[in-house]
């Protein structure tokens, strides 16, 4: 079909620039389309649409349009009428796709059977990814999986089938190694149900990650809203070589930046040496835009995307992208409201942590820090993979670090696991050897799922407490998240440096300058890795996984047992009664970092992602109070005894009692979860007051019905303690841009009364009216029926 779009647009191009004006043939534009993916073959890219939205928004601002600017205002609802002022004004949005992850997709697809509507109204997926625990090897532990989830898979196929979402299944790989290959494309605006979706922007797509509510917009046909973003430029130049890799980019970024630096911003690199990184490369680095609290990252269109398009099968996209490629890249001389320069030939190889993402140290110092800091530098676990890092590439660079240390003799000194990023690539690193490598350096091969990254690791060689070191290629290392253990004290670095490092077993080895001893006692040194981005064969796509909804799913029957102890069908929350809320009692107070993972743990707590109740019993587990400096022990108002924080909430409710929480910068950073917005609504939260919030979270926080608050003056933080109550007042009178009263009472009967800022619009304060947003969208669509 390809060649027929190529025709069309080149007529349209030459005819507009002459003087006469001819009409092209209606039969040939229909041949032109381009189906989204394989999977969808009648649903078309629409990139007449984007340039007709982009040339009226760009005539209204009358100036050069960065990337992002292009793609987010290209999909506008409105582009005509659409307020526009970046990091200002909300926008109206309508998204071409939809991807949810399992652990999230039980709540989404809940919601959306609350919603009442019998299809979704996008192109929708759910990808079984996050519910297989590493334990004993690929193979076992999948099957392992799908024998203990049978229950949630089922829901999620019959659910998928009756309301048309397609099905990928346990094994079928990593949702955004998925949606890399068979769903993003130039262009294209996509929202997963994932912190990670950003990792699309590697082949040029605004791919955002938002909450299950958010999803359930899209799906149901209503206008997705998004502050409209702020841009932060990142110029390229030079060229990566030699050991520096795509990850140490975004190691180097998560540096200068930190954790919330990128937040309501999208991050749009640019430059020179954008084309020295591959697409997946790029995709890495787009990936981890997140640790930076960015709403997502991209990169314009190039060769080297046009590569990638046509190794996964999709060359008639790449042929289309050609074509409209003006749109795809920044326009000259637009404006960022940052920008930052990295010289990629003098990028040096980074590794970053512990517990933090941005604490970013090159390779050559890490040693020297560690033991200055007190922290492990025998490594006792090396591992590579992840949504971040287990592309094609990725493998090869680490296979040829292992095959030069298996020709002087020697295999891992830690413990070494690999996590292929989808059943494509499992199959095309089987065939082309490099798992087989890899194995022999002493790997281990795990599932085609998200493992020991996001705490799915049955790890047996440490007890919990012992203080320990792990290297990885994954994305994330917050305090317990890789394995519950609060001393592990982990470090994200690129698949080769983990590699290299896992040989030599020790953070005080840097692969660029030092030695190592092989077998035969003589010394030698690595030599850089290299390997090809794609294979020089076609793609092995492995085992068939997909299950195509079927046209009409109205008779599929979706299963969910009253006494079942992994999904509950959801209550509507209760409606705002009119009035302040007044004596709240404080649940916590948060000290220091506090993230999605503190807020709602995963590892074993996934398997109650479906279940509302049973999962709000790891409320706030993690996070810390500043009362006494524990984890989950908090004092309970009532009673003045200590007991675990969901308890304590529990006894609130029970007896009706309103409670908040107080946290501190950054609060809710990390996964998109919305559980950590669900748990504290079911359990009779109302007011969540911070210094400053992530952007997902706060949006989950509005959508489920709670006030999200920052204190207008930081310091006011000081002036509450955890013994106080707390009133809200003015809620009569809650208006977009004006600031909300609150009133401390300490246990005196002294009061202070401090100002609360908000960033609510009008139709976010009619979801906390209606009491979750889910209920507004009931009341609109009673309204209009």
């Amino acid at each position: 079909m390809a060649p027929y779009c190529v025709l069309a647009a080149r007529l349209r191009h030459a005819l507009n620039s002459g003087v006469r004006r001819y009409h092209v043939a209606p039969v040939l534009c229909q041949r032109a389309k381009v189906a989204m993916s394989h999977f969808e073959p009648n649903e078309y890219i629409n990139y007449e649409k984007l340039e007709k939205n982009i040339n009226i928004v760009r005539k209204r601002l009358d100036r050069p349009l960065t990337l992002s600017e292009k793609i987010v205002y290209g999909h506008l609802d409105d582009p005509a009428k659409q307020e526009i002022e970046r990091g200002k004004t909300y926008l109206r949005l309508r998204p071409d796709r939809v991807a949810m992850q399992d652990a999230t997709a039980q709540m989404a697809m809940l919601q959306f059977i609350s919603s009442g509507l019998p299809k979704v109204a996008v192109p929708s997926t759910i990808h079984c990814d996050h519910l297989i625990e590493a334990q004993a090897g690929g193979e076992k532990d999948l099957q392992r999986a799908k024998d203990i989830n049978q229950e949630v898979y089922n829901f999620l196929s019959t659910a998928g089938a009756k309301y048309g979402v397609g099905f990928w299944k346990p094994g079928s790989g990593i949702i955004h190694q998925i949606i890399l290959e068979n769903y993003s494309y130039p262009g294209v605006m996509l929202i997963g149900t994932d912190s990670h979706t950003p990792n699309g922007g590697g082949l040029g797509g605004i791919c955002i990650g938002v909450g299950g509510a958010d999803a359930v917009d899209v799906m149901a046909g209503i206008p997705w809203e998004l502050k409209c973003p702020k841009v932060i430029g990142v110029k390229l130049t030079g060229k990566l070589s030699g050991w520096t890799s795509p990850k140490d980019v975004i190691l180097k970024v998560a540096g200068i930046l930190t954790v919330k630096g990128g937040t309501g911003a999208i991050i749009e690199y640019h430059g020179p040496g954008v084309d020295s990184i591959s697409c997946t490369g790029m995709a890495t680095i787009c990936n981890m835009g997140a640790e930076i609290g960015a709403t997502t990252s991209i990169f314009p269109y190039n060769d080297r995307m046009k590569k990638y398009l046509g190794k996964t099968g999709r060359a008639d996209i790449a042929a289309l992208a050609d074509e409209f490629k003006q749109h795809l890249v920044p326009d000259s001389g637009c404006q960022y409201d940052q920008v930052i320069e990295i010289n990629l030939s003098e990028l040096k190889p980074h590794i970053n942590g512990p517990f933090t993402p941005d604490l970013a140290h090159p390779v050559s110092d890490i040693g020297a820090v560690a033991e200055k800091e007190g922290w492990p530098v025998d490594i006792r676990v090396g591992l590579i993979g992840s949504c971040t890092n287990s592309s094609y590439e990725d493998m090869g660079r680490s296979a040829a670090v292992a095959k030069q240390a298996l020709a002087h003799g020697l295999k891992c000194k830690s413990k070494f696991t690999i996590t292929p990023g989808s059943e494509q690539i499992r199959a095309t690193i089987e065939r082309d050897g490099y798992a087989k490598i890899l194995r022999e350096v002493g790997g281990l091969v795990l599932a085609n799922a998200c493992g020991p990254c996001i705490g799915q690791w049955d790890r047996k060689d440490i007890k919990k407490g012992e203080k320990n070191t792990i290297v990885t290629s994954y994305n994330r290392n917050f305090t317990g998240r890789n394995d519950a253990n609060p001393e592990t004290h982990a470090f994200v670095t690129s698949p080769e440096i983990v590699t290299a490092l896992s040989i030599a077993g020790t953070l005080k080895f840097n692969p660029e300058t030092d030695y190592l001893t092989g077998a035969d006692g003589k010394k030698f040194k690595l030599e850089a890795p290299d390997a090809d981005e794609l294979p020089k064969l076609e793609f092995d796509p492995g085992q068939d996984t997909y299950q195509y909804p079927p046209k009409d799913g109205s008779g599929q029957h979706v299963d969910v047992s009253p006494t079942s102890q992994r999904l509950q069908l959801l209550e509507p929350f209760d409606k705002w009664d009119g009035k302040d809320l007044e004596d709240m009692l404080i649940l916590i107070k948060v000290k220091g970092k506090c993230t999605t993972d503190h807020i709602s743990a995963a590892g074993p707590w996934l398997k109650f992602r479906g279940h509302l109740d049973n999962i709000s019993n790891n409320l706030l587990i993690g996070a810390i109070n500043i009362e006494n400096g524990k984890a989950n022990s908090v004092r309970n108002a009532l009673t003045q005894e200590f007991g675990p924080v969901p308890d304590t909430a529990r006894y609130y409710k029970k007896m009706g009692v309103k409670w908040a929480v107080v946290g501190d910068e950054n609060y809710g950073e990390g996964s998109s979860r919305e559980h950590a917005a669900l748990e504290p609504r079911h359990l009779g939260g109302r007011v969540i007051i911070t210094k400053s919030f992530a952007r997902i979270h706060e949006t989950n926080l509005k959508k489920q019905g709670l006030l999200p608050l920052t204190f207008a003056d930081p310091a006011d933080y000081n002036k509450i303690h955890p013994v106080d109550k707390l009133s809200i007042v003015g809620l009569k009178d809650f208006a977009p841009g004006k600031p909300l009263k609150c009133i401390i009472k300490h246990p005196n009967g002294s009061q202070e009364t401090i100002m609360l800022n908000h960033t609510f619009n009008e139709s976010q304060i009619e979801w906390f009216q209606a009491g979750s947003a889910l209920n507004r969208m009931k009341e609109l669509q009673q309204k209009s029926s």
